[in-house]
């Protein structure tokens, strides 16, 4: 049986439970442990699919098709362990099981309650699909107090009665904020954040603080005596130059040392070797590059966080510092602002939906191209080359994507049909918004001798999906006539995955999301090429 460790969170939120998780399981890793990282979202959609990313921020695609919470990129990331659907569940997807049920009898006539029924789901959810697991560790989202997160702790109380306190260990993460006119650290908004979580009757026994300073003992003792919590397991979590760090920094602080000690196990010394290569590539680089990332969503970062990850792992392979400039897309609907793009050594359109911004986007691709500076479209970033491609190069004035409404020429068109493992999926434009675009991991076969064959090393890949729109193959024979090469192709040759520009730098678009499988020490092969091609820019400017 696996031991459990459940991640809560007070005070605010963004207090970075989800590092704090990814942290901790690396460090288990590392010392030998089998790990594996599920996030409990208390929000009522079915999944974030549907959402805004001005909401919560990037939607995270698993390999089996799932829409995710982005701390499950933190997981993967940190850990290497793939996540998997049953690794990310919500309000919505829970009462949406509970209700299914119902409706078919299985509750014989019972009244459906939240307790038991809903705090049963939840705890079926936390045993499920485990595996060989040493330790499962769940995060819940969320801050202690909200309506929405009762259920759920409730859930893990229940649990960790049920298996016992020896196999379920409570980590509560919470903010010290430091008066500035009081010249003072201020422990009250732990006392009281611990407090509500008591009020629920769980005790936490590990506390990890969040501070922007060094936490004195005698506020770490002060903060014991009224948690009744040991001392040695206040655990500060202090603010830290990189994220790479924080596996470094809480087992420096004791961390991982006092989990294995409430489980009463031992284990070797982790070995942080990697960590360490990873913190000394960021703080001695040997020189840096200014990426230009022409977006929808630039004003909240975390609509990006995959991709920006993405790109500083490239700077990793390359040992260089990645600068990143966002720049909304609609500025460059105006001649006079492309300016903003000359500094740049590279210049990266990522994915999105809507209209919005996209002739800006347009632009920056033409920008690109015309300029030799390295261009990396991702999912809408690739289709708004083809469109570039076709208005510009192949006579096609009108082309454009029925995403957007009519167009004299749909090089872009709505994907009604795709196969999946072998099974025929299909979708019509009244259907549902949620879960029905081609979501997951899908094969693609690479044109031997073209660029992106040459980067992968190989001419068979698998990557993430997730888009409703296909470039239009009734246009292939065109577009490649003006110079676009469709150097990556579904294996039925139906759906185009990757088209290039040989006569360029580097010019590549595809239709996935590389950065979903991006890791800082597996940087993904694409971004470690963009970046190396950016330093080659840089050394001509």
């Amino acid at each position: 049986m696996p031991r459990y460790i459940f991640i809560t969170g007070g005070v605010v939120s963004s207090l970075g439970k989800g590092l704090a998780s990814a942290a901790l399981g690396s460090v288990l890793q590392a010392r030998g442990f089998k790990v594996r990282l599920r996030k409990l979202d208390p929000y009522l959609n079915v999944d974030p699919g549907t959402m805004s990313p001005y909401e919560h921020g990037e939607c995270y695609v698993t390999d089996d098709g799932a829409e995710t919470d982005l701390d499950l990129g933190h997981y993967e990331r940190f850990t290497g362990v793939a996540a998997r659907k049953t690794d990310n569940v919500t309000t919505g997807k829970i009462y949406w099981n509970v209700l299914t049920k119902e409706r078919r009898g299985d509750y014989l006539g019972g009244t459906v309650q939240v307790i038991p029924h809903i705090t049963n789901e939840i705890k079926d959810f936390i045993q499920s699909d485990n595996g060989d697991a040493d330790f499962v560790l769940c995060e819940v989202g969320g801050t202690v107090g909200d309506i929405e997160s009762l259920p759920f702790l409730e859930a893990i109380r229940q649990f960790g009665n049920e298996v016992g306190l020896k196999n379920a260990l409570f980590i509560h993460v919470t903010l010290m904020p430091y008066i500035k006119t009081a010249g003072e650290l201020k422990t009250k908004p732990t006392q009281h954040s611990v407090k509500e979580l008591l009020s629920v009757g769980i005790q936490p026994s590990i506390l990890l603080i969040r501070a922007d300073r060094e936490i004195p003992k005698e506020e770490r003792r002060k903060i014991a005596l009224f948690c009744n919590i040991l001392p040695e397991r206040v655990i500060p979590a202090l603010d830290v130059p990189s994220i790479y760090q924080v596996p470094v920094s809480y087992h420096g602080e004791g961390l991982d040392e006092q989990v294995l000690k409430y489980f009463d196990l031992s284990a070797p010394a982790p070995d942080l070797s990697k960590w360490m290569e990873i913190l000394h590539k960021i703080q001695h680089p040997e020189g840096e590059v200014t990426i230009g990332v022409v977006g929808k969503y630039t004003s909240l970062l975390d609509s990006y966080k995959s991709l920006s990850e993405a790109l500083t792992h490239g700077g990793f392979a390359n040992n260089v510092k990645v600068n990143l400039s966002w720049l909304n897309a609609e500025i460059f609907e105006k001649d006079d602002n492309l300016h903003l793009l000359e500094n740049v050594h590279g210049i990266l359109v990522p994915g999105g939906f809507g209209e919005r911004g996209t002739e800006g986007k347009i632009r920056a691709v033409q920008f690109a191209r015309e300029r030799n500076i390295p261009y990396f479209g991702i999912c809408l970033g690739m289709q708004m080359a083809v469109i570039e491609t076709a208005r510009n190069r192949a006579g096609l004035n009108d082309a454009g994507s029925t995403e957007f409404g009519k167009c004299g020429n749909p090089v872009v068109g709505l994907m009604t049909e795709w196969n999946k493992e072998g099974e025929t999926e299909r979708r019509n434009e009244a259907g549902n918004m949620g879960g029905t675009m081609r979501l997951g991991a899908y094969p693609a076969k690479l044109a031997a001798g073209s660029r992106v064959a040459e980067i992968y090393g190989a001419t068979e890949i698998s990557e993430r999906h997730r888009h409703r729109y296909e470039v239009n193959t009734t246009y292939k024979q065109q577009l490649e006539g003006a110079g676009l090469v469709f150097s990556g192709m579904s294996p039925d040759g139906k759906l185009p995955e990757i088209v290039e520009i040989k006569d360029h730098p580097w010019f590549v678009g595809v239709q996935f999301h590389p950065e979903l499988k991006s890791k800082p020490f597996e940087p993904h092969p694409l971004f470690t090429s963009f970046i190396k091609a950016a330093v080659e820019k840089s050394r001509l400017v």
